[in-house]
């Protein structure tokens, strides 16, 4: 089946198209029409079928079968569906193809349609949009990584245009603002990276911000323009969290409001009825965190490597946190260093507790083992997508929150850490006992699995489920007690499907039923056989209809109880939500102490100053690497870019020295050892001294960008030009191999530039690795400059890397050596050292000239190949004859004077 036979919306939406449509058709293409931009999951029985454009779309996604379902417009209807029990992993590999899908349910029963008539169509609609931004579900989120919606607003007006960025998490409730600007925006993007941004649609196709939306790719979602408005922007948003007013949440931009009321109304969009659990919104500045570009971001794979694994990152290198909220928070403090000093130093101080209480914080680390994610299982009770479950994950949270306040009792806490306590201690006690009180042991996925109330906790609910389950027991014990009661011991309590539950006697004993008026009154005929009478009770009837009624009242009284405690978890939100948040922070602190302890990393001294020392730094993510592969110890090695003498800005280390010898390890390291320091974590170094840093820049590695028409050297250009236009005196610049993607000369000059414009302008703590030892000269004119190299060794014709850093210049690359143990063919390596030698020779004005004279190379390649040896027939003959395996050692050492003898 083609694409071109299935209709299209427009198509669909057409007064013909509702005129020749079954009613269920009808339907479908009416919802349709109202989500067009959405694959429509349209629930029927136990499927969610898709149709039309729809379903040729899934099914080439999901690889699931293609069939179809009558005709409509005279054409086939194509049709795929999946199982609603398996939805979550189709939904899975949907959002991850960057899909937006709209669940369309049955809202009612279908016996009140069929009262309606035989053909009536059960009621559907659309009760939540699933977008890669908006999902709340277990199966789709990873545990370890947050879950951004961003929106993005721009505001005309004054000298330049206002931007503004909003993002919220609905699976825990996060909700922040922050301003930004054109040459920032992508970056500032890119340090929350979301999983989808909302854009204007008129801003969508700005030329201005068309290099931004290529780089974000199918991240980017255009939407109304109606969403940003900024004049309705404060009561939107006072309105989703029942507020006369926002003052209460501190001041924000028209930018800002525009942003998050635009957040705010998606979320509302895609979520229809219900609303998440969104914390008050707070405003980050741009000048409060580390500001790292795209290509740098990229470039020092700080979560993911540059092939998109997270092996290999830094983040995974330094992670040590055990649960799932302090993992995310790792994570959003590596993507975002801080650079004010004293909040940094506080980090640390946690660190620095937990590393002088080792036996308290390895006991927190066992109790932190067992915290669930309360954010997310809160978020998904809000938005009554939750399960029993999600209640248990709260209780079990609470419980640990306590247990671990417990732990810092009476202890003298560095301010972080108090805090935290402070936190954890605010949890509201009524809700752990109702939890505790009500949740059984084992409990069902799904609240309509019933189970989940506690046996004793409910004294009506367990009469129920005695009568549900213990029907027969209870029929027994009632026997016996109307036996008692009338003195006839054959009585029996029976049941059939006419007369239900009843009293049977024989004949000749019924007269126990009516020997008295009250006997009669209470004992009610009912049916009289040949051979017996048959009775009943107002109890027996009582219990008969609680007995056929007792799974379904037990199920409501299950329900009734879980939406209680659903509504006690809801109102004590902010103070579960701060709990989280400290047992994160904790999580976190503990975490690092644990790296710090096991890598033997120092706590490094982060003040106002610009000094940049680091004494014996080591590449985290290489070193690690290293160990782990049973490999060489890492070469540690120092670096100092403090002022020099009187002076009040960083020095610059040009850095020559051959390929293989470590100077991109040695770069990135330093630039890695920066981050660290400012997110709050010890450093890999015996010593690590850092002037805050306000802007990182890190040029290292060659790619191009074909599909924006960039080569590689275009590429460098460009990154180059953004760090000398943004660089300031407090950043630190990481620059490697300027200017070798083009001629020599043309190469040369480019860096040489660059260095002065570093030198003179910037003015910056600067890295500077190059081949052009030309550029090592500089040092006696720049007074901020010095000469650095990676050392070698050549021991009997062979270049021996010793990774190691030291003051002076390099006077070679050593690149053929490079290129042999990259194995290059011998003819090859031959011959460019025979080029080498005639380009190094001084005396000659022209030494290309000379080179043309013996074209073609690989004629001269092969004309200067080493004669093979001639073979030495009596030798391997010799060689031949002998069985190692059967030798003595006496005999071995006559084999081997008869060998020799050969060569003579």
């Amino acid at each position: 089946m083609s694409i071109v036979e299935a209709l299209t919306v427009a198509q669909l939406a057409s007064e013909e198209s509702r005129q020749t449509a079954t009613p269920m058709m009808e339907q479908f293409i009416e919802i349709k029409a109202n989500n067009p931009d959405s694959l429509l999951f349209y629930r029927m029985g136990d499927f969610y079928e898709l149709f039309f454009e729809d379903a040729l779309e899934a099914s080439r996604a999901l690889g699931i079968t293609l069939t179809r379902r009558g005709q409509h417009m005279g054409i086939d209807i194509p049709m795929c569906g999946v199982p609603v029990h398996a939805a979550d992993d189709y939904l899975q590999k949907l959002i991850g193809l960057g899909y937006r899908v709209a669940v369309c349910e049955q809202v009612e029963d279908p016996a009140e349609a069929k009262k309606r008539g035989a053909k009536s169509v059960v009621r559907r609609d659309v009760i939540r949009l699933v977008t890669p931004g908006t999902i709340t579900e277990e199966k789709l989120l990873n545990p370890g990584d947050s879950n951004y919606l961003m929106a993005l607003a721009r505001i005309r007006g004054g000298d330049k245009p206002q931007y503004a960025l909003a993002w919220i998490d609905i699976s825990t409730g996060v909700f922040r603002l922050a301003e930004s600007d054109l040459p920032r925006l992508l970056a500032d993007i890119l340090r929350i990276d979301p999983k989808e941004l909302i854009v204007p649609d008129t801003l969508f196709s700005d030329p201005d911000l068309r290099g931004v939306f290529d780089v974000l790719g199918r991240v980017v979602s255009p939407q109304p323009s109606v969403l940003f408005d900024s004049s309705t922007a404060e009561n939107r948003i006072a309105r989703y969290y029942n507020l006369q007013t926002l003052d209460g949440f501190g001041g924000f931009t028209r930018a800002e409001m525009a942003a998050g009321a635009a957040a705010i109304a998606y979320v509302e969009k895609t979520q229809i009825a219900e609303r998440p659990a969104l914390g008050a919104p707070e405003r980050e500045s741009s000048a409060s965190t580390l500001f790292i570009d795209p290509a740098t971001r990229a470039n020092l794979e700080l979560v993911r490597t540059l092939s998109g694994d997270r092996n290999g990152a830094l983040l995974k290198a330094i992670d040590r946190t055990v649960t799932s909220g302090g993992a995310r928070l790792l994570s959003e403090r590596l993507m975002s260093p801080l650079t004010d000093a004293d909040a940094i130093n506080e980090r640390l101080n946690a660190i620095a507790f937990l590393l002088d209480e080792p036996r308290l914080a390895e006991e927190m680390r066992r109790a932190l083992r067992h915290v669930p994610d309360m954010p997310r299982a809160l978020s998904r009770l809000a938005l009554a997508r939750g399960g029993p479950r999600d209640l248990a994950a709260i209780l079990k949270g609470l419980e640990a929150a306590r247990a671990i306040a417990a732990l810092f009792s009476g202890l003298y806490l560095p301010p972080e850490l108090e805090q935290a306590q402070r936190a954890l201690g605010a949890v509201p006690a009524e809700l752990e006992k109702l939890l505790g009180e009500h949740l059984a042991e084992d409990l069902p996925l799904l609240k309509r699995d019933g189970g989940f109330v506690r046996d004793g906790a409910m004294p009506e609910l367990d009469e129920l489920r005695e009568l549900r389950d213990q029907s027969r027991r209870v029929i027994a014990g009632l026997q016996s007690s109307y036996i008692d009661e009338t003195g006839v011991k054959s009585l029996k309590i029976k049941h059939n499907n006419v007369l239900g539950y009843f009293i049977e006697l024989t004949a000749g004993t019924s007269g126990a039923m009516t020997s008295t008026p009250e006997m009669k009154a209470r004992f009610i005929h009912r049916q009289t056989t040949a051979n017996s009478m048959r009775f009943t009770t107002v109890e027996l009837s009582d219990l008969e209809s609680r007995i056929a009624n007792a799974a379904e009242q037990a199920l409501a009284i299950e329900l009734a109880a879980f939406d209680r405690m659903v509504e006690a978890v809801v109102a004590a939100a902010e103070p579960i939500k701060k709990a989280a948040e400290a047992l994160a922070i904790i999580d976190v602190s503990a975490g690092l102490a644990h790296l710090a302890d096991e890598q033997a990393y120092c706590r490094p001294h982060v003040d106002g100053s610009m000094r940049f020392r680091i004494e014996g730094g080591r590449h985290p993510v290489v070193e690690q690497s290293l160990r782990r592969n049973a490999g060489p110890a890492f070469v540690a090695n120092s670096c100092d870019l403090s002022p020099v003498g009187e002076g009040k800005n960083g020095g610059i280390w040009l850095i020559t020295g051959p390929n293989m010898g470590g100077k991109s390890t040695f770069l990135r390291q330093n630039a890695l050892i920066a981050i660290m320091a400012q997110m709050g974590s010890y450093v890999p170094a015996a010593a690590a001294e850092i002037g805050v840093v306000d802007r990182l820049f890190s040029r290292v590695g060659a790619s191009d960008d074909l599909a924006r028409g960039r080569s590689t050297f275009m590429v460098e250009m460009v990154e180059t030009a953004a760090i000398l236009n943004q660089a300031t005196p407090r950043s630190l610049v990481i620059l490697d191999e300027i200017g070798r993607g083009t001629a020599t000369f043309d190469g040369l000059s480019i860096a040489w530039a660059a260095v002065e414009h570093l030198h003179e302008v910037n003015r910056c703590r600067s890295l500077f690795a190059t081949h052009f030892h030309e550029l090592t000269a500089l040092s006696e004119k720049l007074a901020r400059l010095s000469n650095a190299t990676m050392r070698v060794k050549e021991w009997d014709g062979e270049v021996i890397f010793l990774h190691e850093v030291g003051p002076g210049a390099a006077d070679r690359s050593y690149g053929i050596q490079v290129a042999r143990l990259a194995g290059l063919p011998p003819a090859v390596v031959s011959r460019a050292k025979e080029v080498l030698g005639l380009l190094e020779d001084a005396d000659r004005k022209n030494p290309a000239t000379t080179l043309i004279d013996d074209l073609p190379l690989f004629q001269a390649a092969v004309r200067r190949d080493e004669p093979k040896p001639a073979k030495n027939t009596e030798l391997e003959e010799a060689l031949k004859s002998i069985n190692p395996d059967e030798m003595t050692p006496r005999e071995a050492l006559e084999a081997l004077y008869r060998l020799k003898s050969h060569l003579v």
